[in-house]
């Protein structure tokens, strides 16, 4: 065995392991990048539709503080946060359901020392970086056009990796559920609530009461309200809620996934 391909058969550890996963999603993606690139566009829609145009209509906004900002600098972050979430949420369901279920990549995979929590890792990885790449695309977009309030923004990115890592660990565990691709109308039935009542297109405040403790569970009002106060410069301890809730959700994902995938794959 040469000395190139022993590395690649014998992955040495954990974390080679999963960069080899890594590895093979950039070769493939490399050849149909415009695909990864189309799903840039749909917040920048919505930006401009909305954002932009009611905003005309609508005025000023309060701010996290209170204090009154465009419409548009009040809506840009949270479609920033949506644009993650998306990103994340279609790598880790319908490419991961078409891999596990009709692909048949991972048992190819498992044929190596790889193991199914290497698989995990790397692809919940991969799928937060293709979240990444929209939400710093975005985040370009909407500093040129004036909707950043502060410096505090480019701390935005990594918020926008760790909402792709909280969405793409629970949607590649709910991936492992799925027996069918009429499953994944559930996926649009859970996303778009998610998108349009988590504080995305005005303060929870509007609602009753009861609406807003429901609304308060929605990751994405978790990640809407951290990328806001990165844009917008206002912070306070509520912050340290939002990260908790991410990271936990996270967590939890990584580790169903991983007893899922064994379970799928190895039995």
């Amino acid at each position: 065995m040469s000395a190139t391909l022993h590395p690649r058969v014998i992955p040495p550890f954990m974390p080679g392991s999963a960069l080899r996963m890594l590895e093979r999603s950039f070769l493939v993606y490399r050849r149909i990048w415009v695909i990864v690139f189309s799903g840039f566009f749909e917040p920048v829609f919505y930006l401009f539709s909305i954002g932009v145009g009611i905003g005309k209509l609508v005025g000023d906004v309060p701010g996290p503080d209170g204090t009154m900002v465009a419409y548009a600098a009040f809506v840009a972050p949270a479609l920033l946060a949506a644009s993650a979430m998306n990103g994340a949420v279609y790598e880790s369901t319908f490419n991961i359901f078409f891999k596990l279920r009709y692909g048949k990549v991972y048992d190819a995979i498992l044929s190596t020392p790889m193991l199914p929590r290497h698989i995990a890792v790397g692809e919940i990885a991969w799928s937060l970086g293709r979240g990444l790449l929209y939400a710093v695309a975005f985040l370009v977009v909407i500093t040129a056009f004036g909707y950043v309030h502060s410096a505090w923004a480019v701390m935005a990115v990594p918020a926008a990796v760790l909402i792709g890592f909280a969405f793409a660990a629970v949607g590649m565990t709910a991936t492992t559920f799925m027996k069918s691709w009429q499953d994944f109308d559930l996926v649009n039935m859970v996303t778009l609530p998610l998108f349009l009542f988590s504080g995305t297109f005005y303060p929870l405040d509007v609602y009753p009461e009861a609406i807003q403790t429901i609304a308060r569970f929605s990751p994405l009002y978790h990640g809407v309200e951290l990328i806001r106060a990165c844009t917008l410069g206002s912070f306070d301890w509520s912050i340290a809620g939002h990260l908790g809730f991410l990271i936990g959700m996270g967590a939890v994902g990584v580790a169903i996934t991983a007893r899922r995938l064994d379970k799928l794959l190895l039995s």
